[in-house]
């Protein structure tokens, strides 16, 4: 008879074969993949000898010193000390070469690189692969037919449907001033129900009620997606996607993603109630205003082939994103920076009010008169970038200007906080000096120097509806309120998809009489 351990013994000899079988395959695969993660890490070792940086820890990197709060102080600090790069380590085996300096920011995003999936996969179940997303010729394709949804012609009458908006917000600012004048107002949250209240207006010609709307709860799950997405990066153990599925966390990501898509399917839905035949499409295609949803319905490619459903809810998600929560960032560190330095508040004011007169209506033109307010605008978002991290992956070798060389297949990120505090790119780099953006000074500083739109190929689609959003809302604030910093409450800025504030970013507001 066979023998059998006694642990095993009630189990026929067939089974116990199968089942050692089974037991040494899987010690193989193990064994073969411990093999493959020591090899994998050796090559990233490998490529980097010639890059120095902060000494990571052998399991987590440096994700104990990117903790909210000390994140962005490190990314600068760091920058001092390695002004041009230094490896970022989140974990063992996910390494980014962190870039912060000017040239070699050149030599990387003038390159047309594609985006990191190693990163952006872990929005994809919440925005999709649109055009943030996307690589290759899709990427292109798309590109191509989204590129008409941002010519001027279609933002000028945008500007109109902003100010709605920003009047809301300041009505509600003001019924809070009668209430309690030396009340503290938390500016993220006003502003990012303001920013969707506009883009959904601008974008999907939907009147939101948003603002008024207590029980919307869209920009609540904008903001659980986005520190989840982060603390996944952060959190090693997450990086493996079978075992997200099964954390508590991971089951919340995939939870609010299914929420998120019934805000923009309900969207969508809507529209396309009204587009019943070819005939809806024509009108549409003979609208005065064209929205973006409107081009993305319309838009063919060179075969008259329209986006499919999942790309059209993935560019509509992406865009739902984008245009609220990191102009909102934008805006509220703009806000941020205006109540630190009254001084250049003021003259921003005193700007505005030459063409922006008592009750006259903004207008597409007067964006343009805006010289000074606009410097003021480029040195907060040179400060606060509102997308502090942007990563790509390097389809070739590429050698650097100090002869460095990093090898195809490596992952790259733009550490943008650094880069817009470099001490070999900025004079006095920590003070808020918007003349450095005046016409006779900008042509003194590097091109890739300032990038809080990314550059090159693949630079940010919508940053002239950003730049519009912000001058909009900064002029019409400026004529009601002023606004004063809250000493008690000074805000600790964070890195999640956008820039944030891990405790808000809280202001006083005084109403000014009327002249």
């Amino acid at each position: 008879m066979r023998y059998l351990h006694p642990l095993w013994s009630w189990l026929p000899g067939d089974f116990y074969q199968l089942f050692h079988l089974t037991g040494a395959f899987v010690l193989t695969y193990v064994a073969l993949k411990a093999i493959h993660l020591v090899k994998k890490r050796q090559e990233l070792a490998n490529a980097l000898r010639n890059f120095p940086g902060p000494p990571p820890h052998w399991l987590y990197g440096h994700v104990k010193m990117l903790e909210p709060g000390e994140d962005v102080k490190n990314l600068v600090g760091w920058t001092k000390e390695f002004p041009r790069c230094y490896p970022l380590y989140f974990g063992p085996f996910l390494i980014f070469l962190g870039i912060n300096h000017p040239d070699y920011a050149k030599m990387v995003f003038s390159r047309g690189d594609p985006k990191s999936l190693a990163v952006y996969n872990y929005v994809v179940p919440w925005i999709g692969k649109g055009l943030l997303i996307l690589n290759g010729p899709k990427w292109h394709q798309h590109r191509k037919l989204l590129t008409p949804g941002f010519h001027y012609e279609v933002l000028k009458p945008y500007v109109a449907l902003m100010a709605d908006s920003v009047k809301v917000m300041l009505s509600k600012w003001e019924k809070l001033v009668q209430e309690d004048q030396a009340a503290s107002v938390e500016m993220f949250e006003h502003v990012s129900l303001m920013t969707l209240d506009s883009i959904m207006k601008c974008a999907f010609s939907c009147q939101s009620n948003c603002q008024t709307d207590r029980d919307n709860p869209y920009v609540k799950m904008v903001y659980d997606l986005s520190f989840l997405a982060v603390e996944r990066l952060k959190t090693p153990l997450y990086h493996n996607d079978f075992f997200y599925q099964l954390c508590s966390q991971g089951r919340k990501f995939h939870e609010t993603c299914r929420l998120a898509h019934l805000h923009t399917d309900c969207v969508i839905k809507e529209r396309k109630k009204s587009l019943k035949n070819e005939q809806e499409l024509e009108k549409i295609l003979k609208k005065r205003r064209l929205d973006f949803l409107d081009i993305l319905l319309c838009a063919k490619d060179e075969k008259g082939k329209t986006l499919s459903d999942e790309d059209l809810r993935a560019e509509v998600d992406t865009f739902m994103f984008e245009g609220h929560d990191t102009t909102a960032s934008g805006i509220s560190w703009l806000f941020y920076c205006m109540a630190q330095n009254p001084e250049y508040q003021q003259r921003c004011r005193e700007e505005i009010k030459e063409f922006l007169g008592q009750g006259k209506n903004i207008q597409w033109d007067d964006l343009g008169k805006m010289t000074y307010t606009t410097m003021c605008i480029k040195e907060s978002l040179r400060l606060y970038p509102p997308v502090p991290l942007i990563g790509r992956i390097l389809n070739s070798t590429v050698t650097f200007d100090d002869g460095r060389t990093l090898p195809s297949g490596f992952l790259v990120g733009l550490n943008i906080p650094g880069l817009h505090r470099n001490p070999e790119a900025w004079d006095h780099p920590d003070v808020f000096e918007p003349l450095r953006f005046s016409p006779e000074n900008s042509s003194g500083h590097h091109p890739f120097a300032f990038l809080p739109f990314s550059a090159g190929p693949r630079n940010c689609i919508g940053q002239q509806f950003a730049m519009m959003e912000m001058k909009v809302v900064l002029a019409l604030t400026l004529l009601q309120f002023e606004l004063l910093p809250d000493p008690a409450n000074p805000p600790v800025p964070v890195i999640q998809l956008v820039l944030r504030s891990k405790n808000g970013i809280h202001l006083k507001l005084k109403k000014l009489c009327s002249s």
